[in-house]
């Protein structure tokens, strides 16, 4: 075969009627008599490739007739439309060459395969339709936030993954034993770095792994996952939500924009996103959503993955995994739900002057039953208030004696957020779990590959 400039499936759409050389894989075949079809891709798209005997030499056949799943293959052919095919053509192959010889059997076949055995093989079945158009949606999402963020003045500051403390929950950390000298912890928040962050840049933002030891199996759920965390000094809580809403509709409008190959090969009705991507989210208070969560209940209108036994929720509790389904039903967009009891908050919220028992946060709550995506709050600015917080949770004051310093050298109102970016991913992809929103997930009951 004669060496050309290799060009990529993504590309073939503006080749029609060419001739073009690319370098690919193998995904399955088909054929009889003097025809073969090969399902062919190279990471940026999938394309078939038929081969005529007729067209190409008999040695050029009898390899194509030989090649097994997921060998790699150089095939140089003429770019022909059809509506019918993905991306709108097929390549008619005049060469071809294998360029790997496979050892072994390839572990997913053409045939169906349980989500555990994908999973057991999740290193392989990232080559397949469904994962590379997820973690497709997942690139374009991560660079969204990127250019919503720097448009928005702000710049990245990187949080450490090692901390001394708990910023939340202690008993969602995962212990590190640092040689036997001292314990450390994996980080389930940047928040607390990056509000030092904010005093001395303005606007900044954490992303990257966070680590939550919760022995958790539902569909919501991971142990390490990525989370991005804006933190604006000064700012305000109502500040804060219109900030939240503006990156949503960004990141919505832009996956919407780029992704719509990947979109359809889920299956994703993207109708459902629109809402999202105009933006005016409805804000109601804690005290609000549990009215509407009680008359759903009470009328039995309850979306189809509720049980029928679901509660109410008393005022001072927390909303549950059915609670926010039911919220996210009710509405056509992304809700924002505000003033929750402080109660049932972190220690750091900052608490409403006109009603002290509840605190300046949101929590954003998905559509479709995907529930909470973001969580965000005016973070307390007077050191007194923040010091009695801690002590009132027990935690311990030498360990947060840094963060108690950001309140004693020109402190201000100051708020932020975090979204977690796997939850965000499974609700525009309309995925079931979230362990298929990131490339290798980390789970109670997976480590591997």
């Amino acid at each position: 075969m004669s060496e050309a400039a290799n060009h990529t499936i993504k590309q073939l759409g503006a080749h029609t009627g060419q001739t073009v050389t690319l370098s690919a894989w193998l995904t399955d075949k088909s054929g009889k008599g003097k025809i073969q079809f090969l399902k062919l891709r190279d990471g940026t798209g999938f394309v078939q490739a038929t081969v005529f005997r007729g067209d190409v030499s008999e040695e050029v056949f009898e390899a194509a007739k030989r090649l097994t799943q997921e060998q790699a293959v150089r095939v140089t052919g003429e770019v022909r439309a059809d509506e019918r095919a993905p991306g709108g053509v097929e390549l008619s192959v005049r060469d071809l060459s294998p360029i790997s010889e496979n050892v072994g059997d390839y572990q997913i076949t053409p045939k169906e395969h349980g989500i555990e055995f994908l999973m057991d093989h999740r290193h392989v079945w990232l080559r397949h339709r469904r994962p590379w158009a997820i973690l497709r949606v997942r690139d374009c999402v991560q660079r969204a936030l990127a250019d919503f963020f720097h448009q928005e003045g702000f710049i990245r500051f990187d949080a450490p993954f090692f901390t001394p403390n708990a910023a939340e929950d202690t008993t969602e950390l995962f212990e590190i034993d640092l040689f036997g000298e001292d314990k450390a912890y994996l980080s389930q928040t940047g928040q607390l770095h990056a509000e030092a962050g904010a005093m001395a840049f303005g606007k900044v933002y954490t992303f990257g792994p966070t680590f939550r030891a919760e022995k958790s199996k539902t569909r919501r759920h991971l142990l390490e996952f990525w989370m991005i965390e804006p933190e604006v000094a000064p700012s305000n809580h109502a500040e804060n939500m219109n900030l939240q809403e503006r990156m949503v509709s960004f990141m919505v409008s832009r996956v919407l924009e780029e992704c719509q190959t990947e979109l359809e090969l889920l299956g994703r009705d993207t109708s459902k996103l629109r809402g999202a991507a105009e933006g005016h989210y409805p804000r109601i208070t804690y005290t609000e959503a549990l009215d509407i969560i009680r008359k759903h209940i009470e009328e039995r209108d309850l979306p189809p993955n509720v049980q029928a036994d679901v509660q109410p929720v008393e005022w001072g509790d927390d909303l549950g995994a059915p609670h926010e389904t039911i919220l996210g039903y009710h509405f056509d967009r992304p809700v924002m739900v505000e003033k929750y009891p402080v109660g049932i908050k972190a220690f750091y919220m900052q608490p409403d002057p006109s009603d002290p028992g509840v605190a300046l946060c949101d929590d954003m709550i998905a559509p479709e039953g995907y529930g909470e995506i973001i969580g965000g709050s005016e973070r307390i600015h007077d050191y007194e208030l923040l010091r009695s917080r801690i002590e009132a949770e027990k935690l311990p004051l030498e360990d947060f004696d840094w963060y108690l310093d950001l309140r004693r050298f020109g402190s201000v109102p100051h708020a932020g957020y975090g979204m977690g970016l796997e939850r965000a991913i499974a609700w525009i992809t309309g995925i079931d779990h979230i362990r298929e929103a990131i490339p290798f997930p980390r789970m109670l009951t997976r480590m591997r590959p």
